[in-house]
Formats: C-alpha cells, structure tokens, sequence
C-alpha cells in the first residue's frame, strides 16, 4: 500500500472544495465514487476497520508479568530464603519461611494486577470495535447501494445516514435532508446531550472534535434527521481509530 497522506481537513474546507478533493461533482453527490477512483483510494488507505491484534493468551500474559529484572531478583531471592530456610535446623520452624512466603505473595499479587489490566485493555479494544457499523448506505456511480459493508469504504464515498444509524467512518455533512441532525457523540466528547450538526465549515484546522460541527464520527449514532455525508477518514485514522491506538500504546507500555 502506498505512503497515506495526511487526512484532509474538510471540517474547515467547504462542500464544493471537499467534493474537488475527492474528485466528486459537487452539484450531483449522489453520483458517488466511480470504481476507478474506489480502487485508487483503497489502494491508498486499505480498509475501513480497526487493526486486530492476536489476542494474547492468559499463560502469556502471566509470564509476561516475571519478564522482568526486579522480579527476577525478588523471585531469585525468594527461592534462596526457601532454601537457606529448608537447611537451617534453627528453633525458629515455620517461621523461617515467612519472608520467602510474603514475596512470593507479593510477586503473585502484582501478577493478578498485571494481568486484569492487560485483560481490560484488550476488552477496552472489542468495544471499540462493536461500536462500529457493519453495513452502509453508499452511493457510487449513481446507484445507492443500501448495504454496503462499512469494512469496504473509502474516503470520499458519499453515504446516506438515517436516524438510528450509526456512522460507519468519519464523515463531512455535505446535504440536510430534514430540518435538524442530531448526533449522540458522547462515547468521543462526553456531552450528555445530542449535537446538532450542519453543512457550514468551521474556521480553524486545529480544533477540538466539538468544534467540527460539519462533521461526524465513526461510532456515534444518528438520533433524528437524515443527511448525505461524504466519508473523510477511514479506520485506524479516524477519531476512534485514534483511541484504539491510544489504548494499544498504553498496554505495550504497561507490559514493557
């Protein structure tokens, strides 16, 4: 696959330079992608999903946690305490084993510890993934595809969303078609309530996800309205793309 460029800022662009970019005809979106440019962007961007890492198994991950030099040691440690323990014919009995004991305890704690936050990592991802859309509504070469799967997108299909849908990739609003859309994009900003979106560009490149109110995010639901949308970004490098490599980050570091 070719060097990805860099995603294209159609938050701040308009819907006659967004089309331009993506090589659309602005007065007729619902004409689509041809194939040709379909395939070009595919061989660009890949596919629209989160990357999936082999899941790690629990033996692994257990001994993962003693894959370290200070544990090693305490490990090390413990075992020459059991040893000069087991030969000592002192008065002291058991309780010549219980500093070997109490590290071992320790060590086996940090262990559990390690491995259920691995464990909520890798589960984090899975809902990730869940809450994306399997199918979309697309339009290329003039005809609407009504289930299309999301897997397949590119940027700068045209795609039709619906109230109850969930948006399939990062997405300019390019076409309203009902008074309002709102959008519940709370599991990306944390708003309770549901944002009203638009087709107008924003002023600034560099701004916050809720300051792009042309635009929506793989994962959020529509709650009511209905909109043409043209996609921008697909998989690992939309919003939620960004958190899922957040959270991969945060686990190799944490078993690093």
């Amino acid at each position: 696959m070719a060097s990805t460029p860099p995603v294209f800022p159609a938050w701040c662009r308009t819907i006659e330079d967004t089309a331009e970019h993506y090589g659309l005809k602005a007065g007729v979106l619902n004409e689509g992608l041809s194939d040709s440019l379909v395939e070009r962007q595919r061989a660009l961007w890949g596919l629209n999903e989160l990357t999936a890492e082999e899941k790690t198994p629990l033996w692994k991950l257990v001994l993962d946690q003693f894959n370290d030099n200070l544990v090693k040691i305490l490990l090390l440690a413990a075992g020459v305490s059991f040893l000069l323990a087991w030969i000592d014919d002192g008065e002291d009995g058991l309780r010549a084993f219980v500093e070997p004991a109490v590290i071992l305890l320790i060590l086996i704690l940090n262990a559990i510890v390690g491995v259920w936050q691995e464990s909520n990592a890798e589960r984090a991802l899975d809902a990730l993934k869940e809450m994306q859309s399997d199918t979309a509504k697309v339009y290329r070469g003039g005809v609407l595809t009504a289930e299309l799967a999301a897997r397949e997108l590119v940027p700068g299909d045209v795609i039709e969303l619906h109230e109850g849908d969930k948006v399939p990739a990062d997405s300019r609003v390019v076409q309203l078609r009902s008074l309002t859309l709102l959008i519940d994009q709370a599991l990306l900003t944390g708003e309770s309530k549901e944002v009203n979106k638009q087709i107008g560009a924003g002023d600034l490149e560099d701004c916050p996800i809720n300051s792009k109110h042309c635009m929506l995010f793989s994962g959020t639901a529509v709650k009511k309205g209905h909109c043409l949308a043209v996609v921008n970004s697909i998989g690992m490098h939309t919003e939620i793309g960004e958190i899922h490599s957040s959270i991969q980050k945060a686990a190799e570091e944490d078993s690093s």
